[in-house]
This record gives C-alpha cells, structure tokens and sequence, in this order.
C-alpha cells in the first residue's frame, strides 16, 4: 500500500513537472514571438503622402500616438482605410508596410471646395455645399467664398443657399483655377450670380459669363506682368480670343 501511494506521488509529481516546464516552454515562446514581433516590426523608416492640411510630423504624431505606435504591423492593421471623425480635414488614413521596419502613410483629406466666415469661425464645405469641418485656424490653399446668402448653417448639412446650383459654379471654377495652376484667394459672387476672382490685390471680374475656361485661360500670361499692382481686370466684356483685356488701377479709379 506504501509503496502504491509512493508511485502514485512520483506519478503526480512527474505529471506536475511536466505540466509546468510546457507552461514556462508556452511563455517563453510568447514571449519571444513578442518581443521578435517588437523588435523586428519597429518603425525605422516613415514616408508620408497625400497631406496638405497637416505636415508630415503632425501626421507621424496622430498615427503612431499610444501602445505599439512604433510598430509596423500593428500599424498597418490598424490603419486599413481607417475614417478619422476627429481629426479636421482628414477622410482617411492607410499605412502600408515597404518592408519590416518602413512604412508608408497615405493620408485622404477630404475634398474642400471652399469656405465661409460665420460667426467668427472658418466653415469649409464640400463640392455639394455640405459644410464639412468648422475652424478656428485658416487653412492655406483654400478659397474663400463671398456673397453667399444664409441665415444659418449646421455642421454635416449643405449651406441653405437659395440658389443651390452655385456650388456647381464653385466647383467647375475650382477645377479651372487647378487646370491652369492659379492661386486664388477669394471667389466672390455679386448680386445675380456675378463672379469675381481675387489674386492678392488684383480683382478679376467677370460677371455672368459662359466662356469662363476661355477667359480664366488668359490669366496665366496676364497676372505676371501686374505683379505689384492693385486694381480692376475687367474681363467681363471680352471674349476668351480677345487680345483686349482692361486694367484698371485702383488709384486710376480713385482718381
């Protein structure tokens, strides 16, 4: 009987060894899958693109902010065309790994076609007129929109114009100005539709035309040579084939 029980301990105690050495042999092989997974994904190398709104440093901070930001695969995981709702200005963000410690961060910002003051707060909104973002800070490289009459706007809602089919005109407008690389500050729209665009002092008029390609086509030759000069361009009567343009002085028409 004693030695019944004996076996039956060294049986237990063998079982027991057994089970434990599997136990730490499991751990230690988690824990250095970990730690190769760790050291082997850690971030070396970041390429960022597709960001205007934000530098690259600002980008690199809100993607690899909190645990395991400085891996790679996490961070691909984790970024797959992940929509960003709290971060102004930015649709989506993918990050792809270029190999084991480089990645490369695509940023989607949303499509702005121009925007508003209200309130004292910059409103950008989409091509739709939708008002996408509200601002304390004004972003470079987008239009400013005037003469646009609302009595009220609600983040996610188009602005209540009364004439919702400007937007398309601000579109269309937008997508000329990057045709031909101009800069524009502000797109303005007078009483009846009216439109003027503004390049630092120099305010290009044009009323309600439908050769706006054809006359916006011209600025390129013709803003250089009133570089320094504040004024009137009178294009609202000339044709795009025109080689009349009128330029008018501010102090010219002072006078």
């Amino acid at each position: 009987m004693y030695q019944f029980e004996s076996e039956l301990s060294k049986r237990k105690k063998k079982r027991f060894i057994v089970k434990t050495l599997t136990i730490l042999l499991i751990i230690l092989a988690v824990v250095s899958f970990i730690y190769y997974m760790l050291m082997h994904y850690k971030v070396v190398n970041i390429y960022v693109d597709g960001n205007v709104h934000y530098t690259s440093d600002e980008i690199k901070e809100i993607v690899m902010d909190g645990p395991l930001g400085d891996n790679s695969l996490y961070l691909s995981l984790k970024y797959k065309n992940k929509e960003l709702k709290d971060v102004p200005f930015v649709d989506t963000i993918q990050v792809s790994i270029i190999s084991n410690d480089t990645i490369r961060i695509s940023v989607y910002e949303k499509a702005l076609a121009g925007y508003v003051e209200y309130l004292g707060k910059y409103m950008y909104f989409d091509k739709d007129g939708t008002v996408v973002e509200s601002s304390n800070v004004k972003t470079e490289g987008i239009c400013q929109i005037t003469g646009l009459s609302f009595d009220y706007m609600v983040l996610g809602k188009p602005l209540p114009v009364e004439d919702e089919t400007i937007f398309k005109k601000i579109l269309s407008t937008n997508q000329l100005l990057t045709k031909y690389s101009l800069d524009c500050r502000r797109m303005d729209f007078g009483p009846g539709g009216g439109l003027t665009l503004y390049f630092g002092d120099i305010r290009a008029e044009f009323g309600n035309v439908d050769d706006l390609d054809e006359r916006i086509m011209r600025l390129p030759k013709i803003l250089p040579s009133l570089e320094g000069k504040k004024g009137v361009l009178d294009m609202k009567d000339k044709t795009g084939k025109s080689e009349s343009i009128i330029f008018l002085p501010d102090n010219l028409k002072d006078d």
